[in-house]
């Protein structure tokens, strides 16, 4: 993965996060699924901007200083006057599973490619080292922002830029429209160079029997390095012709596993970013994640990350 370029741009949407703690009692913080990535990438040292769109109000003002405090560049986010991001409420059961109820529909975040700034995000995108979205990214956008946010990533792979997917697949964000889901992602993963998804949002989403069976798939589109995260088992990683598992060096009993997933892509690209290959790139992933998931939240202190 060695450009010229520097800069990763992350795509997607950050809200209010509200989690309950074992008091009862909720904390607020702010989360989701491509900023956690950009803020671990970020702690890594990496040059990080994150494209979305927030409110004017302080909650925004609030997740702006937070990108600000993690290094990571806000000059993407695009400030829309009298509107407020998303929340999301989450309940974490005694084995360190959640759930999440969300209330975002009308967040901003969902119209950055409709937005009369879109272009700015658009040249940024093209100069682009590394593009990281999800499919929770693309849940967000109309059927208008879509097809503009293929089309730059398009123009942006054509200009050198590499683009990095997680599936990410969250059934109740698109609605229960399996066909349309499945018609988006697959244009989507034309435009792929590396792909991170999780084995059982693939199984939910395509039936895949196997993880091995997502690789076979996922290849199909001509998507050459592939790693897939299947929780506390192994992770299969397909490139340059060969497919290894990857097991967990450590495996932890979670406190919370928000953000696992987040984390592992994290820490996978930014090994590849250091020139090591993807199966000790994807060990790295794991390393991260087993430290992100003792702890609750999606983003763990700094004070207790370990240094790499």
């Amino acid at each position: 993965m060695t450009e010229q370029r520097t800069r990763i741009i992350s795509i997607g949407e950050v809200m209010i996060e509200m989690s309950r703690g074992t008091d009862g009692r909720f904390s607020q913080a702010c989360g989701g699924d491509t900023f956690n990535t950009a803020v671990y990438l970020a702690r890594r040292g990496l040059p990080v901007a994150y494209a979305t769109a927030l409110g004017d109000d302080p909650y925004s003002d609030q997740i702006v200083a937070l990108a600000s405090a993690e290094g990571i560049a806000t000059d993407q986010i695009i400030r829309v006057p009298g509107r407020v991001p998303g929340l999301y409420l989450i309940e974490t059961d005694s084995k360190g599973e959640r759930t999440f109820q969300y209330w975002r529909d009308s967040a901003p975040a969902r119209e950055l490619f409709e937005l009369a700034q879109w272009a700015a995000i658009a040249e940024a995108m093209i100069g682009a080292r590394i593009i990281y979205f999800s499919g929770i990214t693309l849940s967000l956008y109309s059927n208008t922002g879509l097809g503009r946010f293929l089309a730059i990533l398009e123009m942006a792979r054509q200009a050198g830029a590499k683009v990095v997917f997680d599936g990410n697949y969250r059934p109740r964000a698109w609605k229960g429209d399996v066909q349309r889901t499945r018609r988006v992602f697959m244009e989507a993963l034309k435009r792929v160079d590396i792909a991170l998804p999780t084995y059982e949002d693939e199984a939910l989403l395509w039936g895949d029997q196997s993880p091995d069976a997502t690789i076979e798939r996922l290849q199909a589109f001509g998507i050459n390095e592939i790693a897939i995260k299947n929780g506390h088992n192994s992770a299969l990683v397909a490139a340059g012709g060969q497919r290894e598992f990857i097991p967990v060096p450590d495996v932890v009993v979670p406190v919370d596993t928000t953000a696992a997933g987040d984390s592992f892509n994290a820490g996978y690209m930014a090994a590849r970013l250091a020139e090591e290959n993807p199966a000790d790139a994807a060990i790295a992933g794991h390393k991260l994640a087993s430290e992100v998931i003792q702890h609750r939240g999606a983003i763990m202190p700094r004070t207790a990350q370990a240094v790499h």
